[in-house]
């Protein structure tokens, strides 16, 4: 019973999907991935901070893009131990850690920009591989929704 079990699981477990964001839920998970993105310029992580906190009048070159990306986001929020959150960001191999009002901004994001939660033993997960997100500027400040993309795969 139990190999049939195991074996049922296997055949109806599906394969992380691609899946994105854009608009306003991209441009948020861009700003949130951003300030921990170490291989951003200080100047483009600043343009990404400045149009992730409202301020439009940023000065970029038109049509130049700006790549944020992350190799795994994987966030935990315990539904038991209510005060505790974490997160954890691997940017090329370089896994930053984050707890407390950190973490939960990011959980909250990854769940605003469409991440499906899953939850296990007290625990609710949300998680990405290989995320990407393209921001345009020039795009962003014209106000018409446009600009901001995100790809990843759901899952760990």
């Amino acid at each position: 019973m139990r190999a049939f079990l195991i074996l049922a699981l296997a055949l109806f477990a599906a394969p992380a999907a691609a899946a994105g964001a854009s608009g306003p839920y991209a441009l948020a998970l861009a700003g949130v991935i951003a300030e921990h993105d170490w291989r951003l310029a200080a100047t483009d992580r600043d343009v990404v901070a400045a149009l992730f906190s409202g301020n439009e009048r940023v000065d970029y070159p038109v049509g130049r893009v700006i790549v944020v990306s992350a190799e795994k986001v994987a966030c935990r929020v315990s539904n038991v131990e209510i005060t505790a959150r974490s997160c954890e960001v691997t940017i090329m191999g370089r896994t930053a850690n984050f707890r407390g009002r950190a973490a939960n901004a990011l959980f909250a994001t990854l769940a605003a920009a469409g991440v499906p939660a899953e939850g296990a033993a007290g625990s609710i997960f949300e998680a990405v591989r290989g995320l990407a997100c393209t921001l345009i500027p020039s795009v962003i400040k014209q106000n018409g929704g446009g600009g901001a993309n995100c790809v990843y795969m759901a899952g760990p």
